[in-house]
Order: structure tokens, then sequence, then C-alpha cells
């Protein structure tokens, strides 16, 4: 597939985070059931699967504040490979108040002592990978032995010698945290493999693997820590402004996410380099990439770091469009989807429409308003992804549930149909769009409530715990996608 063109022809995808497929210990991962899950796919006939970002987390496990913009979370990474390699020994599983964490970190280390033991033959390929993802996997690997040995501290909480990267603290952070740095940059082999192996298996069955990019980074994240003159950052390391956005429909204060802005005169000085880098990693893992709140390149909302909320920020614009020409000369054609959901300005379009960019629909936001609405499927363009909902809305039936009286009345009366054809009249209705990539989040798929949503975007934890069971797949759903596919040209 030639690069700058993933919506080169009618395609449908599912929208599934790897950490809900079905497995043992805690969260999918990218074993059997992961391709179980392809070939699942291509029975069905679809041919994108959009996964998220696949970064370590925090304790909330939002993949979107991950500690690194280029590291694989660990939490992924199947034990059964590491068994067939003969770097970890069968168990009796996990011990008594092991969640399921522990047992994979325990399996990790093992499989570390098993690869130093067993491992000659992959050496090479270990130290090609070290040197291949040397930007950005030495300062990981630094970052997490230091938080580790102090309890999981934030960096900029650190004693100021490691908080400030003095040389002669880092290099006896080094020498003091050599096990913890080696098992990290293990850990990262070992992702990296796994992926790269399950996005081929996905490639050579005609599936593209669409990932995301969160456009603001995690404060405390080793992106952050190894390059504050990227970032607008005082002398201690401490935030001067941070990211949100204004009181809107939604939100009477705005949302105040808290991530540090870019120090974009610095980044545009050097051609925009840390820009460069993170996109050639996530060009290694993905045919396919979604720049998350796509608009803050454009203008961002600027807030002061003591605020409590959102409300008094001001806009900035930030250099979109001489960022998008220095990675079209590094990269050529940019395979990117951009996120414009919300408040957009003609500005923002213009941005978008100047590189191409297919922005996205969403049809759980179509109903209830006027013919002008823009997610009604009459104003659908062909560059476009249509969605039914996103991991930030509640299942296409949760979100049924909820509606009042009108907005029901709305949607019967536009699509016809009644409540028994619901959730399958908003998925047929997405595959029907002229956009030419149709994306439905696996819960539609199988018809799932309210109870079975991945994320409440502003409630802090709970989300990102959703996992289907092969059970709830039942056999005659692989026959009927496909007949719809082909029904609607996505085939």
């Amino acid at each position: 597939m030639s690069m700058g063109s993933p919506l080169d022809r009618r395609r449908a995808g599912l929208l599934l985070h790897p950490t809900s497929l079905p497995g043992r210990f805690g969260n999918g991962d990218l074993g059997p059931d992961a391709y179980r899950f392809v070939e699942f796919m291509a029975a069905c006939g679809f041919t994108v699967w959009q996964t998220l970002p696949l970064g370590p987390p925090h304790d909330d496990l939002s993949p979107y504040s991950a500690q690194s913009v280029h590291a694989g979370n660990p939490r992924l990474i199947a034990l059964d490979p590491l068994l067939d390699a003969g770097w970890l020994q069968p168990d009796e599983g996990p011990r008594a108040g092991e969640e399921g964490w522990n047992y994979r970190q325990r399996c990790l280390r093992e499989a570390q002592q098993g690869f130093l033991a067993y491992g000659s033959a992959e050496r090479e390929a270990y130290a090609v990978f070290q040197r291949q993802h040397g930007y950005w996997l030495d300062d990981f690997a630094l970052y997490q032995g230091i938080r580790a040995a102090l309890e999981q501290q934030a960096w900029f909480d650190w004693p100021e010698a490691l908080r400030d990267r003095e040389p002669e603290a880092l290099a006896t952070a080094r020498v003091r945290h050599a096990e913890a740095v080696e098992q990290c940059k293990f850990e990262q082999f070992l992702f990296y493999r796994q992926w790269t192996a399950l996005k081929q298996h996905a490639n050579e069955r005609g599936i593209l693997m669409f990932g995301d990019i969160p456009l603001f980074v995690g404060y405390d994240s080793a992106d952050v820590w190894a390059r504050r003159d990227e970032f607008l950052l005082d002398r201690e390391g401490r935030r001067k402004v941070v990211a949100g956005v204004p009181p809107d429909y939604f939100s009477a204060t705005g949302q105040l996410w808290g991530n540090p802005h870019y120090a974009w005169e610095p980044m545009r000085a050097d051609g925009f380099q840390w820009w460069k880098e993170r996109i050639r990693t996530q060009l290694t893992q993905f045919d396919l990439l979604r720049i998350d709140h796509f608009r803050g390149l454009e203008a961002y909302w600027e807030i002061p770091a003591e605020a409590e909320t959102a409300i008094h920020g001001r806009w900035q614009t930030a250099p979109g469009d001489e960022l998008f020409q220095a990675l079209r000369e590094e990269f050529g054609g940019l395979p990117l989807v951009a996120e414009d959901l919300g408040i957009i300005t003609p500005e923002v379009d213009a941005l978008r429409e100047a590189h191409g960019l297919p922005g996205m629909k969403v049809l759980h936001f179509a109903f209830g308003g006027g013919a002008d609405n823009p997610y009604l499927p009459h104003q659908h363009i062909p560059n476009a992804v249509i969605y039914t909902g996103t991991h930030d809305n509640n299942t296409t039936m949760g979100w049924f549930e909820e509606l009042d009286e009108g907005t029901r009345r709305h949607l019967f009366d536009y699509l016809g149909g009644g409540p028994e054809q619901m959730p399958e009249l908003l998925t047929r209705t997405a595959l029907a769009s002229v956009a030419r990539l149709a994306m439905l989040p696996m819960q539609d798929l199988l018809g799932l409530g309210g109870e079975d949503r991945m994320n409440m975007p502003g409630v802090p934890n709970g989300n990102w715990r959703w996992r289907f069971r092969w059970e709830q797949v039942e056999p005659q759903i692989a026959g009927h996608y496909r007949h719809l596919l082909e029904l609607y040209g996505r085939v």
C-alpha cells in the first residue's frame, strides 16, 4: 500500500485496544488471542484494526498519558512465546495474592534470566534493537530504573541532581540501577518483536494497523524528563502553562488536562527533530495513524499552571503547517487521520485540508438537531473516517438507552426502523456512508450495553479495563458482517 493513501479504497475496520482481548493474567496481550482476533477480522472482511495508543500507562491504565511516546506497554507482552523460546519455564501460574500484572512482571524477570542463559542466537538481534532505538531507549530505561528505586515517584519530585540530569548523578544511577535498566530494555525488545510479528501476520491477511498519537505528552514521562528544553518548563522542571480545552457544551469550566505545552520555538529551530523521531517510531508500528486533538496543532488553549479550572486560558497559535511540511520532507506521504471533533474553526479545517488529511465523523453526535449537523450521513465526504462511537463514547446500545424522546424520534425519522434494530441500524449507517473508512467499536459488533464501555472521560479511575469473551462472538457474526461489507462495497 502506498504511503499517504491509507484510504485508497472503501474499507471497514474494528476498534479494539489489545488489552481488551480475552486471555489470562489481568489483561489481553499480543499472544494467541490477538492472532485469533486477526483471523476473525479477516473472516468478516474487515481490513483495519484500530488499536489506540500502545504506550506504557500509569496506574490509571490510560494509554493517552503514557510514560513514553516511543515505548510499548510491557503488560501486552505475551508469555506463550517466551515459553516456546525456552526462556521461561512452565509454572503453576499466579501465587496466592499475586495479581495479573505482578505475575507478568515476575515472569518477565525470569524470562530475562532465561534469555541470558539460552538466548545466544538472539543476542545480535537484541544489540541491533538497542542501536536502532537509542534515541529514546536509554533514557526511558534509566527513567524506569530510577522511578522503581524511588517507589514510583514522578521525575519532578526526584532529588535535584537526578531531576536535572546532572551527568555525574546519571552515571551513578546507571550503575546502581543497572539490573532494572537492563530488564526494561529487554522488555521493550520483547514488545517490539511481538508487535512486529503480529503486524506482519495482519498485513499478510490484508489488514492494516491503525494507531493513535495523543497530541500532548504526559508530564511524568521519560520524554519530558529527558528533553526538558522541548517543553515550557521552568528551571526546576515545573510546568509554566498546561494543556486543556476552554468551556464548551460539555463542560462549563472546560477541561484541565495538565500536560505541559511544547516549546515550539526551539522545536522549530532544529527542524522539529523531536517530532520526526516520534513519528518515525509510530510509522514502524502502524500503517495509519490518528492525531488526537488535531486542533492543537493550529492553536492550543494555554492555561496558567496554577489554575484550578480551564476557564482562564488563552489561545496560542501552533506551527502546524510548518510541522507537516517538515514531516512530509522527511517521510514523503503521511498516512494520518485528524481527530477534528469538538469546536473546530475554519483555520483548523484549512490546515487539515491543506495537507489532505481525512477528518472524523461520529454518528453519536448526529441526531437531535437540524439537517445542517455535519455528522449526519448526507453531510459526509469520501475523505473521512466514520465511527458509530469512539473509545470515549458510550457503546451504541448504552448511548441509545440514554437518549431523550426527541433525539430518538429524529434518529428513527432519519434512518427508518425502530428500537429493536439497534445497534445494527447505526452500524449499517456507518458502513453505508460515503466516508472511505468505517470503524466499528467491538462492543457495537457484539451489541453490548453501557456497562461495557471502555472509557469515561473526566473520570479518573475504573477505565481501560473492558474485555470481551470469545463466547460473546456468535458463530454467525463473521458471515453476517462479510455480507454487510460486500453489500456496502467495503471488501
